[in-house]
């Protein structure tokens, strides 16, 4: 799943996009992904609508759109990419561009390969489940292999329901110390990498930058939270923001040909000391690298330098 730094940059080249830009048509292959709302009435909530703005929440994207009639206030765009989720943006001149999901991991970087490494080709394909045609004659294209991602149109109050589900924004001002000793202590019987998935404590961390953090701070991901010392709290909320910032200035963790919608590809995998790193050696002590599951996640982590 793309997570905070994946969403950002997408966000970042979204904007660079699509503002200005005036829905045309929109063609639906896939019903349930803009539920609840029918086909007809969200392709009618959308045509004729100027993207003015677009903003990120956790891991979702927030279009702002022009009103629709006197009437009628502005509405949103909200799009979650979930699992294998992908945004694909066709210039009228030039390559495509692309956000979202990654495509297929080096087996001597992840061991695996993801499950939509062709994604792009010859679109529209059997994963495209969404077509947004701008009436300059680009192109929004949504991939989406497992069709778990979602786009609805939503008002201002909506949004607001939607965002009360969420926990502080692991890059905001008010996630600090005092915050996240308060989170751990509530919680102090969970396994600290639950808590950093845990979307209604803290907002868009995942699966790569939770393991990334908790090597940093030498602590194993199965540690339980009453017993993370006041030092390695102050060191973890630290290593989250700095390993988030920098993905985010390394257009995210992505891989092969797979580029951004700044037509640039994601640059953190040289970063990466532990993700997708099993049965390679341990960057810092040669150690290798174990892969278990945790909370239902493939975790990552070194037995020697993280206790």
């Amino acid at each position: 799943m793309p997570e905070l730094p994946e969403v950002e940059t997408l966000r970042r080249g979204l904007k660079k996009a699509v503002v200005g830009k005036t829905i045309k048509s929109v063609k639906i292959n896939w019903p349930k992904m803009v539920s609840p709302l029918s086909v007809g009435s969200f392709s009618k909530k959308l045509i004729g609508r100027k993207i003015i703005s677009v903003d990120r929440r956790a891991k979702m994207l927030v279009l702002k759109l022009t009103k629709s009639g006197k009437k009628i206030e502005n509405g949103f765009l909200a799009i979650h990419l979930k699992m294998t989720g992908q945004l694909i943006f066709r210039p009228k001149i030039g390559k495509l561009v692309i956000g979202g999901h990654l495509p297929a991991m080096p087996r001597q970087v992840s061991g695996r390969r993801g499950p939509q490494k062709d994604g792009p080709k010859d679109l529209p394909n059997k994963h495209t489940h969404i077509i947004i045609t701008f009436s300059d004659g680009t192109i929004l294209y949504f991939n989406d292999m497992r069709k778990f991602g979602w786009m609805r149109v939503v008002s201002a109050g909506d949004l607001t329901s939607i965002f009360a589900n969420y926990g502080v924004e692991a890059l905001a001002d008010d996630f600090n110390f005092r915050l996240l000793k308060a989170i751990l202590n509530r919680y102090g019987n969970r396994k600290i990498k639950q808590i950093l998935l845990d979307q209604t404590l803290i907002a868009g961390l995942g699966n790569i930058y939770a393991d990334e953090a908790c090597f940093a701070v030498g602590i194993l991901p199965t540690r339980l939270a009453k017993n993370i010392t006041d030092s390695e709290i102050k060191k973890l909320l630290s290593h989250i923001k700095r390993i988030l910032k920098l993905s985010i200035d390394k257009k995210g963790t992505s891989y092969n040909t797979y580029v951004n919608l700044d037509g640039k590809s994601g640059g953190f995998v040289p970063y990466l000391k532990v993700y997708g790193r099993q049965g390679l050696k341990c960057k810092k002590c040669q150690s290798v690298i174990i892969r278990n599951k945790v909370v239902g996640r493939g975790t990552h982590f070194c037995v020697n330098c993280q206790k």
